[in-house]
């Protein structure tokens, strides 16, 4: 084949292409999901009975069910901006095991403190489909903008990811739930909360892991990652 066809092909190839935007380091897209939540809770604390919150997370183990919930999605995020970068180590998915056992533990001690101490005030069918609409509310919008910005990093284990983005946004739902909480923890409300819990996660890695499977432009997103060491 003469030389001139041969360069002819290959602009032909390379014609088409257009460029693809370098990837910021998964940490600082971790951190810029996570300024989004503070953006919304910005937006909710006005709303917020403080004298309440104050008398709240003066009980321990509201508390750190709290912080514990705060430090979940943060590591969640962490985690499944990491794993969306093909190469990368999936033992990051372990990163938020541990503040989840926490806040789930805590969790539980406010019910068995409920059922020490009769006098604390239960929660009625109405405040619980309340913190039930909350926490689908938040976490739907929360886990639509991870999963879009996810969706650039090419993940080689979307389901993985998408669960933990899952895990993000719910455990985000939860902490900003905690200034609107009107009773303590019961059997009943923890339960509730569970089941939400999970089924955003399985949601998530459901459909999320759908749309982070790739697209046409997956190879190029891929290699584009790879070749600037992920950020």
């Amino acid at each position: 084949m003469p030389e001139s066809v041969h360069e002819s092909l290959v602009e032909d190839l390379v014609g088409g292409l257009a460029p693809v935007r370098r990837l910021s380091p998964p940490a600082w897209r971790a951190a810029a999901w996570l300024a989004a939540v503070l953006a919304v809770a910005a937006i909710l604390m006005p709303m917020a009975d403080m004298d309440s919150l104050r008398m709240r997370l003066a009980t321990p183990d509201l508390r750190i069910a709290a912080l514990c919930a705060g430090l979940t999605a943060i590591t969640a995020a962490l985690a499944a901006f990491m794993t969306s970068v093909p190469g990368r180590s999936l033992r990051w998915g372990l990163l938020p095991l541990v503040p989840a056992a926490f806040w789930v533990g805590a969790s539980g001690l406010g019910c068995l403190r409920g059922w020490l101490a009769p006098g604390t005030t239960p929660a009625d069918g109405h405040a619980m489909e309340g913190c039930f609409a909350f926490l689908v509310g938040v976490s739907l919008p929360l886990s639509v903008l991870l999963v879009v910005m996810l969706r650039r990093a090419c993940p080689l284990h979307p389901n993985l990811t998408a669960a933990l983005g899952g895990l993000a946004a719910a455990a985000a739902a939860a902490t900003l739930l905690v200034p609107f909480h009107p009773h303590d923890a019961t059997a009943t409300d923890l339960l509730i909360h569970a089941v939400t819990v999970l089924g955003v996660i399985g949601l998530n890695g459901i459909f999320g892991g759908r749309l982070l499977g790739g697209g046409p432009d997956a190879g190029v997103r891929a290699r584009n990652d790879r070749s600037s060491g992920g950020g």
